[in-house]
């Protein structure tokens, strides 16, 4: 698994009208797990999704690794010890070296080029409908070659029916 934080502008573009997406990617067909929108990166708008994708994760006898940048999010006490706690092992990018999560940038942004790039939002609220949108369309509609022309949700179907 993968994640981080972005930021998304609407209205001017001005600080005050800032919002921040992150997302737990997974890095086998780089579907969007869970994610969260808001207006401040706290540690707790990261551990929202974190616990929603804790839910999600099925009885499996492997480990799970979720990497990330060096973000105080990911360093506070309440991220490192839910992981500890849940048998997650944590991956951190080495200081200074953002290609060390180059497929959580990649994603973050498509998101942004099918958002913000090419839109212009009002309000958070018209902005935040619009990333649940298209979040619901990268896992589901979304076709990628290297997938086998096949979106992150029918390329996890695949081989769950292969698996089986």
């Amino acid at each position: 698994m993968l994640t981080d934080v972005t930021e998304l502008r609407w209205g001017a573009g001005s600080i005050a009208e800032r919002a921040y997406f992150t997302a737990f990617i997974d890095v086998y067909n780089g579907e969007i797990l869970t994610w969260n929108i808001g207006l401040h990166p706290t540690v707790e708008f990261v551990t929202k999704p974190l616990d929603e994708l804790l839910k999600q994760r099925s009885e499996r006898h492997y480990r799970m690794t979720i990497h990330s940048d060096q973000g105080f999010q990911y360093q506070n006490r309440d991220y490192v010890s839910r992981l500890a706690h849940n048998r997650v092992f944590q991956s951190m990018s080495r200081k200074a070296t953002c290609l060390d999560n180059a497929m959580a940038e990649s994603i973050f942004h498509i998101v942004k080029v099918g958002t913000v790039h090419n839109n212009h939002y009002q309000s958070y609220d018209e902005l935040k409908s619009a990333v649940t949108d298209y979040v619901y369309y990268y896992n589901n509609k979304r076709i990628k070659t290297k997938l086998a022309g096949k979106t992150p949700v029918q390329y996890r179907y695949l081989f769950d029916q292969l698996a089986a």
